[in-house]
Protein backbone atom coordinates (compact mmCIF):
# COMPACT_ATOMS: atom_id res chain seq x y z
CA UNK A 1 0.00 0.00 0.00
CA UNK A 2 2.72 2.57 -0.74
CA UNK A 3 1.70 5.72 0.86
CA UNK A 4 4.62 7.02 2.51
CA UNK A 5 2.50 8.74 5.08
CA UNK A 6 -0.47 6.90 6.06
CA UNK A 7 -2.81 8.88 8.87
CA UNK A 8 -2.87 7.10 12.48
CA UNK A 9 -5.49 6.39 13.95
CA UNK A 10 -5.76 7.53 17.64
CA UNK A 11 -6.80 4.28 19.80
CA UNK A 12 -8.31 7.01 22.76
CA UNK A 13 -10.98 8.46 20.50
CA UNK A 14 -10.02 11.83 21.70
CA UNK A 15 -10.94 13.81 19.14
CA UNK A 16 -13.48 12.42 16.56
CA UNK A 17 -14.04 15.30 14.94
CA UNK A 18 -10.65 16.71 14.71
CA UNK A 19 -9.38 13.14 12.90
CA UNK A 20 -12.19 13.20 10.69
CA UNK A 21 -11.13 16.29 9.52
CA UNK A 22 -7.80 15.20 8.90
CA UNK A 23 -8.73 12.50 6.95
CA UNK A 24 -11.32 14.21 5.16
CA UNK A 25 -8.74 16.65 4.04
CA UNK A 26 -6.46 13.79 2.90
CA UNK A 27 -9.19 13.10 0.22
CA UNK A 28 -12.65 11.01 -0.42
CA UNK A 29 -10.39 7.86 0.28
CA UNK A 30 -6.98 7.83 2.01
CA UNK A 31 -4.91 5.54 3.65
CA UNK A 32 -4.57 5.07 7.31
CA UNK A 33 -2.73 3.01 10.34
CA UNK A 34 -5.23 1.27 12.57
CA UNK A 35 -4.14 0.64 16.49
CA UNK A 36 -2.09 -2.39 16.72
CA UNK A 37 0.15 -3.97 17.10
CA UNK A 38 0.71 -5.28 14.55
CA UNK A 39 0.38 -2.18 11.68
CA UNK A 40 -2.81 -2.85 9.83
CA UNK A 41 -3.40 -0.30 6.79
CA UNK A 42 -6.49 0.07 5.70
CA UNK A 43 -8.01 2.20 3.00
CA UNK A 44 -10.36 5.13 5.34
CA UNK A 45 -13.42 6.48 3.18
CA UNK A 46 -14.76 9.51 4.02
CA UNK A 47 -16.94 10.66 1.04
CA UNK A 48 -20.52 9.73 1.22
CA UNK A 49 -21.29 9.16 -1.82
CA UNK A 50 -18.39 7.33 -2.52
CA UNK A 51 -19.02 5.21 0.59
CA UNK A 52 -22.31 4.05 -0.88
CA UNK A 53 -21.27 3.03 -3.74
CA UNK A 54 -18.46 0.86 -2.20
CA UNK A 55 -21.33 -0.23 0.32
CA UNK A 56 -23.44 -1.49 -2.21
CA UNK A 57 -20.65 -3.38 -4.28
CA UNK A 58 -20.62 -7.04 -4.07
CA UNK A 59 -16.85 -6.43 -4.84
CA UNK A 60 -16.64 -4.80 -1.32
CA UNK A 61 -16.93 -7.96 1.38
CA UNK A 62 -16.92 -7.94 5.34
CA UNK A 63 -15.73 -12.03 5.42
CA UNK A 64 -12.17 -11.64 6.38
CA UNK A 65 -11.54 -15.13 6.33
CA UNK A 66 -12.35 -15.14 2.58
CA UNK A 67 -11.20 -11.68 1.11
CA UNK A 68 -8.43 -10.66 3.49
CA UNK A 69 -5.09 -12.17 2.52
CA UNK A 70 -3.65 -11.30 6.01
CA UNK A 71 -6.40 -12.49 8.14
CA UNK A 72 -6.35 -16.13 6.54
CA UNK A 73 -2.76 -16.45 6.48
CA UNK A 74 -2.93 -15.96 10.63
CA UNK A 75 -0.74 -12.77 10.76
CA UNK A 76 -3.36 -10.52 12.42
CA UNK A 77 -3.85 -12.42 15.64
CA UNK A 78 -6.02 -12.55 18.77
CA UNK A 79 -3.51 -10.18 20.10
CA UNK A 80 -4.33 -7.66 17.49
CA UNK A 81 -6.78 -4.91 19.65
CA UNK A 82 -9.47 -5.02 16.81
CA UNK A 83 -9.12 -8.85 16.09
CA UNK A 84 -12.94 -9.79 17.32
CA UNK A 85 -14.30 -6.95 15.34
CA UNK A 86 -13.06 -8.60 11.93
CA UNK A 87 -13.19 -12.38 13.62
CA UNK A 88 -16.75 -13.32 14.29
CA UNK A 89 -19.07 -15.28 12.67
CA UNK A 90 -22.04 -13.08 11.84
CA UNK A 91 -24.10 -11.44 9.85
CA UNK A 92 -21.39 -8.20 10.77
CA UNK A 93 -18.73 -10.02 8.77
CA UNK A 94 -20.92 -12.22 6.39
CA UNK A 95 -20.35 -11.96 2.66
CA UNK A 96 -23.06 -13.08 -0.21
CA UNK A 97 -24.75 -15.65 0.13
CA UNK A 98 -24.07 -16.11 4.12
CA UNK A 99 -25.12 -12.99 5.02
CA UNK A 100 -28.66 -13.13 3.06
CA UNK A 101 -29.29 -16.45 4.79
CA UNK A 102 -27.94 -14.85 8.71
CA UNK A 103 -29.76 -11.63 7.87
CA UNK A 104 -33.12 -13.52 7.63
CA UNK A 105 -32.95 -15.59 10.35
CA UNK A 106 -31.79 -12.55 12.33
CA UNK A 107 -35.31 -10.56 10.87
CA UNK A 108 -37.63 -13.34 11.35
CA UNK A 109 -36.83 -12.66 15.60
CA UNK A 110 -36.43 -8.75 14.65
CA UNK A 111 -39.68 -8.09 13.64
CA UNK A 112 -41.26 -5.10 12.96
CA UNK A 113 -44.04 -6.26 15.26
CA UNK A 114 -42.06 -7.19 18.12
CA UNK A 115 -40.26 -3.35 17.77
CA UNK A 116 -43.25 -1.76 17.50
CA UNK A 117 -44.63 -3.90 20.71
CA UNK A 118 -41.92 -2.59 22.37
CA UNK A 119 -43.51 0.93 22.66
CA UNK A 120 -45.39 0.90 25.71
CA UNK A 121 -42.33 -0.36 27.63
CA UNK A 122 -39.88 2.08 26.77
CA UNK A 123 -42.11 4.93 27.44
CA UNK A 124 -42.64 3.02 30.73
CA UNK A 125 -38.59 2.64 31.35
CA UNK A 126 -38.32 6.17 30.28
CA UNK A 127 -40.71 7.52 32.86
CA UNK A 128 -39.08 4.99 35.21
CA UNK A 129 -35.42 6.27 34.81
CA UNK A 130 -36.88 10.34 34.59
CA UNK A 131 -38.08 9.87 38.11
CA UNK A 132 -35.20 9.00 39.57
CA UNK A 133 -33.62 11.67 37.75
CA UNK A 134 -35.71 13.83 39.54
CA UNK A 135 -34.90 13.14 42.60
CA UNK A 136 -31.62 13.45 41.92
CA UNK A 137 -31.49 16.54 40.80
CA UNK A 138 -33.86 18.43 43.54
CA UNK A 139 -32.22 20.93 45.74
CA UNK A 140 -30.23 21.59 42.94
CA UNK A 141 -28.16 18.71 42.36
CA UNK A 142 -26.71 17.26 39.52
CA UNK A 143 -27.10 14.24 37.69
CA UNK A 144 -24.79 12.53 35.23
CA UNK A 145 -27.15 11.75 32.14
CA UNK A 146 -25.29 9.25 30.00
CA UNK A 147 -25.02 7.52 33.25
CA UNK A 148 -28.12 7.54 34.60
CA UNK A 149 -30.49 7.48 31.63
CA UNK A 150 -28.70 7.42 28.23
CA UNK A 151 -27.11 4.27 29.53
CA UNK A 152 -29.62 2.52 30.74
CA UNK A 153 -32.42 3.04 28.95
CA UNK A 154 -31.15 1.01 25.96
CA UNK A 155 -29.63 -2.15 27.92
CA UNK A 156 -32.60 -2.44 29.53
CA UNK A 157 -34.91 -2.48 26.01
CA UNK A 158 -31.99 -4.53 24.37
CA UNK A 159 -31.84 -7.05 27.70
CA UNK A 160 -35.93 -7.54 27.93
CA UNK A 161 -35.81 -8.18 23.92
CA UNK A 162 -33.51 -10.84 24.39
CA UNK A 163 -34.97 -12.29 27.97
CA UNK A 164 -31.80 -11.41 29.35
CA UNK A 165 -32.67 -10.89 33.14
CA UNK A 166 -32.47 -7.60 34.40
CA UNK A 167 -29.71 -8.32 37.06
CA UNK A 168 -26.97 -9.39 34.40
CA UNK A 169 -27.43 -5.94 32.85
CA UNK A 170 -24.78 -4.22 34.31
CA UNK A 171 -22.32 -6.97 33.78
CA UNK A 172 -23.57 -6.56 30.18
CA UNK A 173 -22.82 -3.49 30.13
CA UNK A 174 -19.27 -3.88 31.82
CA UNK A 175 -18.13 -6.39 29.37
CA UNK A 176 -19.33 -4.15 26.17
CA UNK A 177 -17.92 -1.62 26.75
CA UNK A 178 -14.61 -2.93 27.14
CA UNK A 179 -15.59 -4.31 23.62
CA UNK A 180 -15.81 -0.70 22.37
CA UNK A 181 -12.76 0.51 23.99
CA UNK A 182 -10.32 0.61 21.51
CA UNK A 183 -7.30 1.77 23.50
CA UNK A 184 -8.02 -1.36 26.05
CA UNK A 185 -4.96 -3.91 26.31
CA UNK A 186 -5.97 -7.00 23.95
CA UNK A 187 -5.48 -9.49 26.77
CA UNK A 188 -8.73 -7.76 28.70
CA UNK A 189 -10.65 -7.55 25.15
CA UNK A 190 -10.57 -11.35 24.82
CA UNK A 191 -11.39 -11.92 28.30
CA UNK A 192 -13.84 -9.29 28.25
CA UNK A 193 -15.43 -11.53 25.24
CA UNK A 194 -14.65 -15.03 26.54
CA UNK A 195 -17.05 -14.09 29.53
CA UNK A 196 -19.43 -12.67 27.23
CA UNK A 197 -19.63 -15.85 25.48
CA UNK A 198 -19.79 -17.24 28.97
CA UNK A 199 -22.94 -15.16 29.69
CA UNK A 200 -24.97 -15.37 26.61
CA UNK A 201 -23.87 -19.11 26.65
CA UNK A 202 -26.10 -19.72 29.91
CA UNK A 203 -28.69 -17.19 28.87
CA UNK A 204 -29.08 -19.81 25.55
CA UNK A 205 -28.92 -22.73 27.34
CA UNK A 206 -31.79 -21.15 29.97
CA UNK A 207 -34.08 -20.59 27.17
CA UNK A 208 -33.72 -23.84 25.40
CA UNK A 209 -34.66 -25.04 29.05
CA UNK A 210 -37.81 -22.60 29.03
CA UNK A 211 -38.23 -21.35 26.28
CA UNK A 212 -39.46 -17.19 26.23
CA UNK A 213 -41.18 -14.32 24.06
CA UNK A 214 -38.03 -13.15 23.37
CA UNK A 215 -35.52 -12.71 20.40
CA UNK A 216 -32.94 -15.24 22.12
CA UNK A 217 -35.71 -17.67 21.82
CA UNK A 218 -36.40 -16.77 18.16
CA UNK A 219 -32.74 -17.43 17.08
CA UNK A 220 -32.43 -20.64 18.82
CA UNK A 221 -35.81 -22.00 17.09
CA UNK A 222 -33.97 -21.07 13.74
CA UNK A 223 -30.67 -22.53 14.74
CA UNK A 224 -32.20 -26.40 15.91
CA UNK A 225 -34.84 -25.98 13.31
CA UNK A 226 -32.12 -27.02 11.36
CA UNK A 227 -28.23 -27.55 11.81
CA UNK A 228 -26.42 -26.40 8.42
CA UNK A 229 -29.05 -22.75 8.85
CA UNK A 230 -27.32 -20.91 11.55
CA UNK A 231 -24.22 -22.59 13.34
CA UNK A 232 -23.73 -22.78 17.22
CA UNK A 233 -20.91 -20.11 16.88
CA UNK A 234 -22.72 -18.24 14.19
CA UNK A 235 -25.98 -18.18 16.93
CA UNK A 236 -23.72 -16.97 20.10
CA UNK A 237 -21.78 -14.39 17.30
CA UNK A 238 -25.47 -13.11 16.18
CA UNK A 239 -25.98 -12.32 20.26
CA UNK A 240 -22.74 -10.98 20.44
CA UNK A 241 -23.36 -8.20 17.58
CA UNK A 242 -27.28 -7.90 18.51
CA UNK A 243 -26.70 -6.63 22.03
CA UNK A 244 -23.68 -4.89 21.55
CA UNK A 245 -24.30 -2.94 18.83
CA UNK A 246 -28.10 -2.75 20.14
CA UNK A 247 -27.40 -0.94 22.99
CA UNK A 248 -24.40 1.14 22.47
CA UNK A 249 -25.29 3.31 19.46
CA UNK A 250 -28.69 4.15 20.96
CA UNK A 251 -26.71 5.49 24.45
CA UNK A 252 -24.67 7.72 22.40
CA UNK A 253 -27.90 8.81 20.02
CA UNK A 254 -29.43 9.89 22.78
CA UNK A 255 -26.13 11.51 24.91
CA UNK A 256 -25.07 13.27 21.72
CA UNK A 257 -28.59 14.69 21.27
CA UNK A 258 -28.85 16.02 24.60
CA UNK A 259 -25.18 17.23 24.70
CA UNK A 260 -26.57 19.48 21.34
CA UNK A 261 -29.20 20.87 22.39
CA UNK A 262 -27.76 22.20 25.79
CA UNK A 263 -25.42 23.58 23.58
CA UNK A 264 -27.21 24.79 20.93
CA UNK A 265 -30.37 26.49 23.08
CA UNK A 266 -31.30 28.21 19.58
CA UNK A 267 -31.92 24.47 18.07
CA UNK A 268 -33.90 23.80 21.38
CA UNK A 269 -36.64 26.44 20.39
CA UNK A 270 -36.68 25.38 17.06
CA UNK A 271 -38.36 22.61 18.27
CA UNK A 272 -40.43 23.94 21.30
CA UNK A 273 -42.05 26.49 18.60
CA UNK A 274 -42.71 24.04 16.11
CA UNK A 275 -40.34 24.71 13.03
CA UNK A 276 -38.43 21.63 13.74
CA UNK A 277 -39.81 18.15 14.88
CA UNK A 278 -38.37 15.91 17.40
CA UNK A 279 -37.67 13.65 14.21
CA UNK A 280 -35.62 16.48 13.44
CA UNK A 281 -33.52 16.42 16.26
CA UNK A 282 -32.69 12.49 15.77
CA UNK A 283 -31.67 12.78 12.42
CA UNK A 284 -29.47 15.92 12.50
CA UNK A 285 -27.64 14.64 15.96
CA UNK A 286 -27.27 11.21 13.61
CA UNK A 287 -25.46 13.15 10.88
CA UNK A 288 -23.89 15.65 12.80
CA UNK A 289 -22.51 12.97 15.75
CA UNK A 290 -22.33 10.09 14.29
CA UNK A 291 -22.66 7.05 17.34
CA UNK A 292 -20.42 4.95 15.43
CA UNK A 293 -17.34 6.69 14.21
CA UNK A 294 -15.70 4.62 11.93
CA UNK A 295 -16.71 0.82 11.40
CA UNK A 296 -14.49 -1.79 10.83
CA UNK A 297 -13.71 -3.69 8.54
CA UNK A 298 -14.56 -4.39 4.99
CA UNK A 299 -12.40 -6.06 1.92
CA UNK A 300 -11.34 -5.46 -1.40
CA UNK A 301 -12.47 -8.47 -3.07
CA UNK A 302 -10.79 -7.61 -6.23
CA UNK A 303 -8.94 -4.34 -7.41
CA UNK A 304 -10.93 -1.52 -7.47
CA UNK A 305 -10.60 1.53 -9.31
CA UNK A 306 -12.08 4.52 -7.50
CA UNK A 307 -13.12 6.73 -10.41
CA UNK A 308 -15.17 3.62 -11.77
CA UNK A 309 -17.17 4.98 -8.51
CA UNK A 310 -17.19 8.70 -8.51
CA UNK A 311 -14.15 8.79 -7.10
CA UNK A 312 -10.75 10.27 -7.57
CA UNK A 313 -8.62 9.76 -10.26
CA UNK A 314 -5.88 7.38 -10.25
CA UNK A 315 -6.64 5.94 -6.53
CA UNK A 316 -6.82 2.02 -6.28
CA UNK A 317 -7.85 -0.15 -3.52
CA UNK A 318 -5.91 -3.19 -4.47
CA UNK A 319 -7.42 -6.75 -3.90
CA UNK A 320 -7.14 -7.89 -0.09
CA UNK A 321 -6.77 -4.18 1.01
CA UNK A 322 -8.53 -3.35 4.23
CA UNK A 323 -11.69 -0.66 4.20
CA UNK A 324 -12.51 1.66 7.06
CA UNK A 325 -15.79 3.24 6.73
CA UNK A 326 -15.80 6.92 8.39
CA UNK A 327 -19.17 7.58 9.22
CA UNK A 328 -18.22 10.65 11.09
CA UNK A 329 -16.28 12.38 8.85
CA UNK A 330 -19.00 11.15 6.24
CA UNK A 331 -21.36 13.27 8.35
CA UNK A 332 -19.77 16.50 8.14
CA UNK A 333 -18.37 16.12 4.21
CA UNK A 334 -19.07 19.66 3.00
CA UNK A 335 -19.38 18.22 -0.81
CA UNK A 336 -22.47 16.43 0.53
CA UNK A 337 -23.55 19.11 2.83
CA UNK A 338 -22.07 22.41 1.72
CA UNK A 339 -19.96 24.93 4.02
CA UNK A 340 -22.06 24.54 7.25
CA UNK A 341 -21.93 20.51 6.80
CA UNK A 342 -19.94 20.82 10.83
CA UNK A 343 -23.07 23.13 12.06
CA UNK A 344 -25.91 21.66 14.07
CA UNK A 345 -28.90 22.47 12.76
CA UNK A 346 -32.45 20.96 12.94
CA UNK A 347 -33.79 22.71 10.29
CA UNK A 348 -31.47 21.52 7.72
CA UNK A 349 -33.54 20.38 5.16
CA UNK A 350 -30.73 18.02 3.89
CA UNK A 351 -30.07 15.05 6.56
CA UNK A 352 -29.30 12.05 4.95
CA UNK A 353 -26.59 10.47 6.85
CA UNK A 354 -24.80 6.95 6.80
CA UNK A 355 -25.00 6.24 10.75
CA UNK A 356 -26.69 3.07 10.04
CA UNK A 357 -24.93 1.67 7.23
CA UNK A 358 -25.60 1.51 4.38
CA UNK A 359 -27.01 -1.48 1.91
CA UNK A 360 -27.36 -5.02 2.95
CA UNK A 361 -25.53 -3.88 6.24
CA UNK A 362 -28.03 -1.42 6.87
CA UNK A 363 -28.64 -1.53 10.59
CA UNK A 364 -31.60 -4.12 11.36
CA UNK A 365 -31.89 -2.73 14.82
CA UNK A 366 -32.17 0.92 12.97
CA UNK A 367 -35.93 1.48 13.87
CA UNK A 368 -35.46 0.20 17.10
CA UNK A 369 -32.94 3.01 17.58
CA UNK A 370 -34.93 5.66 16.58
CA UNK A 371 -38.06 5.01 18.26
CA UNK A 372 -35.74 5.12 21.30
CA UNK A 373 -34.45 8.54 20.31
CA UNK A 374 -38.07 9.28 19.70
CA UNK A 375 -39.27 8.53 23.20
CA UNK A 376 -37.08 9.36 25.20
CA UNK A 377 -35.94 13.45 24.18
CA UNK A 378 -39.02 15.08 24.13
CA UNK A 379 -39.75 13.10 27.20
CA UNK A 380 -36.55 14.06 29.30
CA UNK A 381 -36.64 17.96 28.13
CA UNK A 382 -40.95 18.37 28.72
CA UNK A 383 -40.32 16.90 32.22
CA UNK A 384 -36.97 19.47 32.67
CA UNK A 385 -37.97 22.40 30.71
CA UNK A 386 -34.81 24.39 31.75
CA UNK A 387 -32.14 21.71 31.90
CA UNK A 388 -28.79 22.83 31.78
CA UNK A 389 -24.79 21.47 31.39
CA UNK A 390 -23.25 20.78 34.83
CA UNK A 391 -20.19 20.65 32.58
CA UNK A 392 -19.00 21.52 29.47
CA UNK A 393 -15.44 20.74 27.18
CA UNK A 394 -13.07 18.22 28.25
CA UNK A 395 -14.55 17.98 31.65
CA UNK A 396 -17.11 15.43 29.32
CA UNK A 397 -14.35 13.02 29.06
CA UNK A 398 -14.82 10.79 25.51
CA UNK A 399 -15.90 7.31 24.89
CA UNK A 400 -11.79 5.91 24.57
CA UNK A 401 -12.63 4.43 21.25
CA UNK A 402 -12.34 5.29 17.73
CA UNK A 403 -15.32 3.52 16.76
CA UNK A 404 -17.68 4.52 19.53
CA UNK A 405 -18.79 8.79 19.61
CA UNK A 406 -19.96 9.87 22.78
CA UNK A 407 -18.96 11.45 26.39
CA UNK A 408 -18.02 9.38 29.06
CA UNK A 409 -20.31 11.67 31.37
CA UNK A 410 -23.00 14.08 30.94
CA UNK A 411 -23.71 16.02 34.16
CA UNK A 412 -26.88 17.70 34.01
CA UNK A 413 -28.66 20.21 36.73
CA UNK A 414 -32.35 21.76 36.50
CA UNK A 415 -32.09 25.26 36.04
Amino acid sequence: MGNPSPLVIDASGRDVHGEADRIRAHGPATRVVLPGPPAVEAWAVSSPELLKRLLTDPRVSKDARRHWPRFAAGEITPEWPLFTWVAVQNMFTAYGGDHKRLRTLVAKAFTARRTSAMRPRIERITEELLDHVEDGLRGGGSVDLREEFCYPLPIRVISELFGLPEERAPELRELVDRLFDTSADPGEMTAAYERLYGVLGELVAAKRATPGDDLTTGLIAARDEDDARLSEQELLDTLVLMISAGHETTVNLLDQAVHSLLTHPEQLAHVREGRATWDDVVEETLRYEAPVASLPLRYAVEDLDLAAFGGPQGVVIGKGEAILAAYAAAGRDPERHGKDAGVFDVTRVDKEHLAFGHGVHFCVGAPLGRMEARIALPALFERFPALRLGAEGDALGYVESFISNGHRRLPVRAG
